[in-house]
């Protein structure tokens, strides 16, 4: 994996990486970015709450709304973006470029490669699982640990772009819109 730091993302899909189509390519059923920034959104809101909830229940005494372990597994999980995007940066075999927009919550990486369908599943799911689901799991078992359940749901809310990209390459894989084609031999 090469990263190149490209800094802030304009909203042109044009400055990101692009490359030929290959013959046979399917293109995802993407949403237009805004309405995907919507479902996202909605869809990352309603999976936190969910996860409080669960959260709450199984804490019973160790949770207190607003205790510094909640605040400090707030600012963990948001300090987790950056690794977050290494990590599915680790994925790639070549050149990847990371992007920002800081003012606008965006934080990504791109890379044109080919990736087959396995491994774009877990890059899609590396940086949820590390950062999301082992922490809250963690929690389940030692509920006192506030800390790490209050990183954890946050973490697993935060990562609803990628599900949908997994949701996408598991019904059918340059820039934003991803392609996928079985190469003929």
């Amino acid at each position: 994996m090469k990263l190149k730091y490209k800094g802030k993302y304009s909203g042109d899909e044009s400055t990101l990486p692009q490359r030929e189509h290959p013959e046979g390519y399917l293109p995802f059923r993407e949403p237009e970015h805004k309405k995907f920034a919507v479902i996202a959104n909605v869809g990352a809101i309603i999976l936190l709450i969910i996860l409080f909830i669960i959260m709450i229940v199984r804490a019973g005494e160790h949770y207190t709304p607003g205790s510094s372990a909640v605040l400090i597994g707030m600012i963990i999980a948001l300090i987790t973006m950056f690794p977050h995007e290494i990590l599915h940066a680790s994925c790639f075999k070549e050149e990847v470029w990371l992007f920002t927009n800081l003012s606008k919550g965006m934080l990504f990486v791109v890379g044109p490669e080919d990736m087959t369908k396995g491994r774009f599943i877990f890059m899609s799911l590396l940086p949820n699982i590390v950062f999301g689901f082992i922490p809250f799991i963690i929690f389940l078992f030692v509920p006192k640990l506030v800390i790490l359940g209050t990183m954890g749901a946050m973490c697993i809310s935060m990562g609803f772009g990628d599900y949908f990209n997994v949701f996408n390459a598991l019904t059918y894989l340059s820039g934003f819109h991803s392609y996928w084609y079985i190469p003929k031999n």
